[in-house]
């Protein structure tokens, strides 16, 4: 299993950050990597919400990702899960209220767990996992930036 772990602060109130983290349909406009957002599931986000969205890869070409949230205990903590090629991830996004140079803002810690399912997924994690890592790393860091950038604050991603 491959765990990845990345904080960043943004200055705005938890609230408002699960409601941007929340905003399906926004995701494309707030997210520099991030592609349109298929809705897989009705009514209002919360545990059984899926979803299916494309994600553009640094090397060029286009992923496509599918999440259902498992637990949404707003404005806290979300846990989704995704099922890869030879791999299942669950992410876990805490947010945490917190003061930073005086001022309220929100730590927002986003985990990703990768645990292989097939034996060549378990092959790939052992010749690639800390590349594979490092590259989840500076996506999840550009995703926090790019939260903090929606949030109308400049706010920095730091490893945990």
């Amino acid at each position: 299993m491959s765990t990845v772990a990345v904080t960043g602060f943004i200055e705005a109130h938890a609230v408002d950050v699960w409601r941007l983290l929340t905003d399906l349909p926004g995701r494309e406009a707030r997210l520099t990597a991030a592609g349109p957002v298929e809705l897989l599931t009705p009514g209002p986000f919360g545990p059984g919400t899926a979803w299916r969205a494309e994600r553009a890869q640094p090397g060029g070409g286009t992923l496509i990702e599918e999440f259902l949230v498992v637990e949404a205990l707003a404005p806290h903590r979300m846990v989704l899960c995704s099922s890869g090629a030879g791999a299942d991830y669950r992410i876990t996004l805490s947010l945490r209220q917190v003061r930073r140079r005086r001022r309220g803002c929100t730590a927002v810690t986003v985990t990703q767990e990768a645990v292989p399912t097939a034996p060549y997924g378990r092959v790939v994690a052992l010749l690639l996992g800390g590349l594979a890592a490092r590259a989840v790393e500076v996506a999840l860091r550009r995703d926090l930036a790019d939260l903090a950038v929606a949030a109308g604050a400049t706010g920095s991603a730091e490893a945990a």
